[in-house]
């Protein structure tokens, strides 16, 4: 298939705030994988830069989708591109699309509806529809489906990347690896002595010019990306995935941290989701299990008022340059935005909007040229420049 890709929003997209505030929902992470480089790589497009239709905020610090070719092929990234469904897209003539109980997740159209699509919205009717049977689709429409499905996607993100495990024993002989051949250790990685890898439930994969410090513990499914670093001592429970240049320390299950993140000291999290650039201060817990046992509660970010989600363990959801100061205490289902700080003695409250002070007196607003310069010096600390146009995203956020 030699069309354009194009991924698109749908309705559930708010479902994903604060963490689709500022990214793309393409540039969601779940496994090791965006969920647009999935796509790429199951369409044998992996050398591609995932690309699609752009808030306007967004323009000029994500690709937009440029129609240069006769046929495109719009993807919705919520559906995961398992094999059957990715070979079901494949197969899309012209002008066909496929949908699965209203939703659209795919449709090859030509340059001429592209551009129709792209300025008035999604018209199914411009296609011929086939139906997806249930069988072949698995789906993200809620925030916490992204760390409940986070460790299956681990094992089809590393059958994806084609990733191979190694002779683990001779590369890192004081290194004890439990069901070495569901380790992928790739190049430039460095596991000092001491550290347990134990793969029996699932893989384990430690990227590029990845750290693993003496006398941590890793049991899989886990990802630990390219550039991240697990400080000494560290324990890393199923189904957690360590984003690119991260540095993580203390007690960690379940939960996702997206990239440029610290959690550098002790504390506890688990079914948790993390943007860019958080830092966590030391000590820092969040609660994920509610003492009486009954299912969470969670914020809905635009309406304010929460809902039963119908799921026992869910943590913190916290959306990039917030803050937490030491031995921060974050309740159950807390959700907080943008570049906001953190520093009570108490429980903060379980919503928290972006660019906020949040202290145990007060709730005040963060000012927004201080906020900026916060991220600036962080940013460069990782040799990463604060644009223009990374700037005028923060500052149209904070302006909504």
């Amino acid at each position: 298939m030699a069309a354009k890709i194009c991924f698109f929003e749908d309705q559930y997209l708010k479902n994903f705030h604060p963490l689709t505030l500022t990214r793309p929902l393409y540039d969601l992470r779940i496994g090791i994988l965006s969920l647009g480089e999935k796509w790429l790589h199951a369409l044998n497009r992996k050398k591609s830069v995932p690309a699609g239709i752009l808030r306007e905020s967004f323009k000029g610090l994500f690709v937009e989708s440029v129609p240069d070719e006769d046929e495109i092929l719009w993807i919705n990234p919520r559906f995961l591109p398992d094999s059957s469904l990715k070979d079901t897209v494949k197969k899309l003539e012209i002008n066909q699309s496929l949908q699965f109980e209203g939703d659209l997740i795919a449709a090859l159209i030509s340059k001429e509806i592209h551009q129709k699509w792209a300025q008035k919205g999604i018209n199914a009717k411009d296609t011929e529809a086939r139906e997806a049977s249930k069988e072949m689709v698995r789906q993200v429409t809620h925030v916490w489906n992204l760390f409940q499905l986070n460790g299956p996607e681990i094992a089809a993100d590393i059958s994806r990347m084609n990733s191979k495990s190694g002779n683990h024993n001779k590369d890192f002989p004081r290194v004890y690896i439990e069901n070495a051949d569901k380790v992928i250790i790739e190049e430039g990685a460095k596991i000092e002595p001491g550290v347990v890898i134990i793969a029996d439930k699932g893989p384990v994969y430690i990227g590029e010019n990845a750290l693993i410090m003496a006398n941590s513990v890793l049991r899989g499914p886990v990802a630990i990306c390219e550039g991240a670093t697990v400080k000494a001592g560290t324990k890393i429970y199923e189904e957690t995935t360590i984003g690119p240049v991260c540095k993580v320390a203390g007690e960690i299950s379940n939960s996702i941290f997206h990239s440029y993140c610290n959690k550098a000291h002790d504390g506890f999290v688990g079914n948790s989701l993390f943007g860019q650039w958080c830092n966590l201060g030391a000590d820092t817990n969040t609660s994920n299990l509610k003492n009486n046992y009954s299912t969470v509660r969670l914020t809905d970010w635009d309406s304010g008022e929460e809902k039963e989600t119908e799921q026992q363990f869910i943590g913190t959801v916290m959306g990039d340059h917030s803050k937490t100061g030491i031995n921060a205490m974050l309740n159950t289902g807390t959700v907080c935005g943008v570049s906001s700080n953190i520093f009570t003695s108490g429980y903060p409250p379980k919503l928290i909007p972006s660019f906020r002070w949040v202290s145990d007196y007060d709730i005040e607003n963060y000012k927004l040229d201080k906020a900026i310069e916060t991220m600036r010096r962080m940013m460069a600390r990782r040799d990463v420049e604060l644009t223009p146009e990374y700037e005028q995203m923060m500052r149209s956020l904070a302006n909504e």
